[in-house]
């Protein structure tokens, strides 16, 4: 008997929390449930942001909405049932960003040399200037020509010349800081970014790049070592100055430093 009371006390201690429980109101935030048409409507919308895209960096960034978006939505039964289908979409979304990363990594890169080709430096450059502008720092260009490169390829093959090509760009990377960036201008002529330095810093940089290339002892033809150098102009950058503005102010330099010699760095003015 004394057992049976004591079953029914703690009975009682369980319910009265239980009870208590129901009473409180525990606020969720549930996504509203979407149909089949409202879905493809959600999808359409991207499709066409997707269309007007410019580039291959905005049509990335809608593809990561849409994978985002759609991986957060509650669907309805109706859309539910055909979940799997859902599913391999987000796949190809996934899939088809990768695939488009390659792709824009491919034209922006000169694929003898490695360097950026002028599409990925102009991306890169605006890239660069706004956040120069933002925070109110520098940024120096430095137009680059190797000198007698037109001998170079008569007396030694175009394949040395490439060679020559390929191996200042390896030196610069080696030296540069990974901040700094590589472009192939066109030919000979190559452009180097220098963010956030002044123009005494950034001429010590080449001339120490300069040195280095012109040590290198891989650039051999008939075992015999041929030193290669080349000319430089280096301008900075004003607020808000657009980068043909910049670059013509350097190439300006490059020829003054033609001029004057060759194997030399001049300033812009």
């Amino acid at each position: 008997m004394q057992a049976i009371k004591d079953r029914k006390k703690s009975t009682l201690r369980l319910v009265k929390p239980i009870e208590a429980l129901k009473k409180v109101k525990v606020k969720v935030k549930v996504k509203p449930l979407i149909g089949s048409d409202d879905y493809y409507k959600h999808v359409e919308h991207y499709a066409q942001q997707i269309r007007n895209a410019k580039d291959a960096d905005e049509i990335i960034r809608i593809l990561d909405l849409v994978l985002s978006e759609t991986r957060g939505l509650q669907f309805s039964d109706e859309v539910c049932a055909a979940q799997e289908q859902v599913k391999l979409a987000e796949e190809k979304i996934a899939s088809m960003k990768c695939e488009l990363e390659q792709l824009r990594a491919l034209v922006q890169v000169d694929q003898m040399t490695g360097a950026y080709n002028r599409r990925g430096l102009e991306e890169i450059f605006n890239r660069e200037a706004a956040r120069a502008d933002r925070s109110a720092q520098s940024l120096c260009v430095v137009m680059i020509d190797i000198d007698d490169f037109k001998l170079i390829n008569d007396n030694y093959g175009h394949q040395y010349g490439d060679n020559v090509l390929i191996k200042l760009v390896a030196v610069a990377k080696d030296m540069l800081r990974p901040s700094d960036i590589v472009a192939r201008f066109g030919g000979e002529e190559f452009v180097i970014l220098l963010p956030d330095i002044e123009m005494d810093e950034a001429i010590a940089v080449i001339h120490r790049l300069q040195k280095k290339l012109a040590n290198t002892r891989s650039l051999k033809i008939s075992n015999q070592f041929l030193p290669v150098t080349f000319s430089a102009g280096v301008s900075i950058r004003s607020f808000g100055e657009h980068q043909n503005s910049l670059i013509n102010r350097a190439d300006i330099a490059l020829y003054q430093a033609k001029r004057e010699g060759k194997n030399r760095v001049v300033p812009a003015s």
